[in-house]
């Protein structure tokens, strides 16, 4: 049975367009460590999370993740980040679980049974599973990508997901994975990985991710943040999923913010906020965009100028943002359920 005020899966099964969020403020930073400050408040988080979905609790993905390391082991499925994050999964919310994998070993197996526990512990109130995080970057022992196998463990994860939902009953489920930007040499990365996955592999995923930080770490030039964004959004459906025989999946905004600080005001994060969402909204339907998530809801610590630790759309007290007032805006604009359709027509 399920408690008072708490949805079941279903309740989301049919949305076609999901907002999300990471509500945590701890962020992986350039140097492959964490950017840290003030511990986060659950209350604080849950009530920010309510005023975003307003009186009628309009879905909301909460994005988690969790990391498997040699020394933790299959066994231990703890959320880190934020942590015990699987509380903020009521009231209409769902969780997009991040399941990262860590093995300097290359311990495939193991990295399929956390996957397996993982899906046993929250599958119930879970929405999307992410299998690795960012697994084209190298140099970051923060993401996955710098770890051995990485494509071994991808294919491993997916079919640990897919058996385990199937077989947990769990068919509201949807099994992903995500990258950054694929530019040059990287923007084979899927096509590597569908040729050692194979058919099994594209089977099993049911969307892509793309985390996505445009005016953040790569300069726009002289294009606007709007026309970025949009010929992002286009070139990696049209010139890397396509190619690689993913071309059909949805395309999941896994991660996109931008951050205050020094010569970053808090006005120009919230116009590059909705520069960037009203951009994937009006693309939704001709690229089969089906959810955007916020990177993130509060700063790791705001007295902090270095930009990892102020990406918060509310400072480390949970102070809004003009930013907040945008997102929470468009999260309840957006009201179409429509099913999307991928294209890569010219508009």
């Amino acid at each position: 049975m399920t408690s008072p005020g708490r949805s079941t899966p279903e309740r989301n099964a049919d949305v076609s367009f999901l907002f999300g969020v990471y509500p945590g403020g701890a962020a992986g930073n350039d140097a492959g460590g964490l950017a840290r400050g003030v511990p986060d408040d659950p209350a604080a988080v849950q009530a920010a999370l309510d005023d975003l979905q307003g009186p009628e609790a309009r879905p909301l993905l909460v994005r988690c993740y969790a990391p498997f390391t040699d020394d933790a082991g299959p066994g231990r499925t703890e959320i880190a980040a934020p942590k015990c994050g699987e509380l903020y999964a009521v009231n209409g919310r769902l969780l997009d679980l991040v399941l990262q994998y860590r093995s300097r070993s290359g311990d495939i197996a193991g990295y399929a049974e956390f996957v397996r526990n993982a899906i046993q512990r929250y599958g119930a109130a879970t929405r999307t599973v992410q299998i690795t995080q960012e697994p084209n970057v190298t140099g970051n022992a923060m993401l996955d990508g710098d770890y051995p196998d990485v494509l071994r463990a991808i294919v491993a994860g997916v079919q640990a997901a897919h058996d385990e939902a199937g077989r947990r009953g769990f068919g509201h489920l949807r099994i992903g994975m995500n990258t950054t930007p694929l530019f040059g040499p990287s923007a084979g990365f899927y096509m590597e990985l569908v040729k050692l996955g194979g058919a099994a592999l594209v089977d099993g995923l049911h969307y892509i991710g793309l985390d996505m930080f445009p005016d953040v770490f790569r300069p726009l030039g002289n294009q606007t943040i709007r026309a970025g964004t949009t010929g992002l959004l286009r070139y990696h459906r049209c010139e890397v999923l396509a190619p690689a025989g993913l071309g059909h999946l949805p395309l999941h905004i896994s991660e996109h913010g931008w951050p205050t600080g020094p010569d970053r005001t808090p006005e120009r994060q919230a116009s590059v906020i909705r520069d960037v969402i009203e951009s994937v909204l009006e693309q939704k339907d001709e690229l089969n965009i089906a959810a955007y998530e916020l990177f993130s809801l509060r700063d790791a610590d705001s007295s902090n100028p270095d930009l990892f630790h102020q990406f918060g759309v509310m400072t480390d007290a949970y102070v809004p943002k003009a930013a907040y007032e945008v997102f929470k805006e468009l999260l309840r604009r957006c009201t179409d359920h429509g099913q999307a359709k991928a294209s890569c027509s010219t508009p």
